[in-house]
């Protein structure tokens, strides 16, 4: 008598260190996580999959296990930044992946921000992957609608930025500082790709991705510097727009100098490490900041202080808008106070007999 099949079920795989998926006559599965409550979520995943219907799925006959499985291969690739995407499912599934999506209320969302015990930030971000996966299937025919998720409500804009003097020691000390690798006890490695990395940004504004991967010439894989013209090309060619908007901007005459002088030295990437692109600066960064005494800053500071800076000396709205790839209502509602014209009106009205 020929042996039952035993159906989909985890299997620990030693070999992998993870929990895989087996099912009778079917090539092994990964789960990708040594968490079994997520590898659980994955296994209903697998078996919704398997046995999806051809029409769509009632909320209560869909699992957001299912859900996120879809969203995250079809969608997330197609994103340019997809593992942050992964990450925020790896975060989603141990508590939503065996419920059904008609599980979807209010409580059940501030229940998850409860157990999850981050910062309202974080498990806002989470809520929303779970938001578009959800509005993916039912956009997509997999789900017949999407129930609303609730979201914590959004932190308050950050308005941290660098005085001059703040901005004048980092850079000082990642162009005099050396940074010590793990693996290489005496050999040391200079810090002033950090500092390129800062005049950049500090004087254009440009996010992090984007500074790292430009070059001096055009290129696919990201944006370039035109110094003959003194422009600035924040994507490359053939790139698409995305919603963190990359528009081309005039370069500031004294960056361009800069410019103009590492590419004379025989530069192919505007912030190169050891004649290679740079890859990431964290290591760096951390050390910079311990040099130059500054705590809780990050790259994407640097942003908000060009923004800053640039009001501060009078750039109007519509200008700094263009020019930083921001809209005018974010700059007025996030930065506008730094502008010397801010309710200027009113003051001279008030100040008026």
């Amino acid at each position: 008598m020929p042996q039952r099949a035993k159906g989909p079920r985890l299997y620990w795989h030693d070999a992998r260190g993870k929990w895989v998926i087996r099912d009778t006559g079917r090539p092994e599965t990964a789960t990708g996580t040594t968490d079994r409550a997520a590898a659980e979520a994955a296994l209903a995943a697998y078996i919704a999959a398997r046995d999806r219907p051809a029409a769509p799925a009632q909320a209560d006959r869909f699992l957001i296990a299912e859900a996120l499985d879809l969203y995250g291969r079809q969608h997330a690739p197609t994103t340019k930044a997809p593992w942050r995407i992964a990450y925020a499912i790896e975060g989603l599934l141990p508590f939503w992946g065996a419920l059904p999506v008609s599980a979807v209320k209010g409580e059940t969302c501030r229940r998850y921000a409860r157990e999850r015990g981050l910062s309202d930030g974080t498990v806002r971000r989470e809520l929303g992957v779970l938001r578009a996966a959800l509005a993916h299937c039912a956009r997509e025919g997999y789900l017949l609608s999407a129930p609303p998720v609730t979201l914590p409500p959004a932190p308050p804009p950050r308005d941290k930025w660098l005085t001059r003097d703040q901005a004048a020691r980092l850079i000082w000390a990642a162009w005099r500082a050396k940074e010590i690798r793990r693996g290489e006890p005496t050999a040391k490695r200079t810090m002033q790709h950090l500092a390129r990395f800062l005049l950049v940004a500090l004087y254009t504004g440009t996010r992090k991705e984007a500074a790292l991967a430009l070059r001096f010439g055009p290129h696919t894989g990201g944006g370039y510097v035109d110094t003959r013209h003194g422009v600035l090309y924040r994507r490359g060619e053939g790139q698409r727009e995305t919603k963190k908007r990359q528009p081309p901007a005039r370069l500031p005459n004294r960056l361009l100098a800069h410019l103009r002088r590492w590419e004379a030295m025989g530069q192919t990437w505007v912030v190169e490490y050891h004649g290679a692109r740079c890859g990431d600066i964290k290591t760096a960064w951390a050390a910079a900041c311990e040099a130059a005494g500054l705590d809780g800053i990050t790259p994407h500071t640097l942003r908000h202080t060009a923004i800053t800076w640039a009001l501060q000396r009078g750039a109007t709205m519509w200008d700094a808008a263009g020019y930083f790839g921001a809209s005018v209502e974010t700059l007025e509602r996030v930065y506008g106070h730094h502008s010397p014209k801010h309710q200027e009106s009113a003051r001279r009205a008030m100040d008026s007999r």
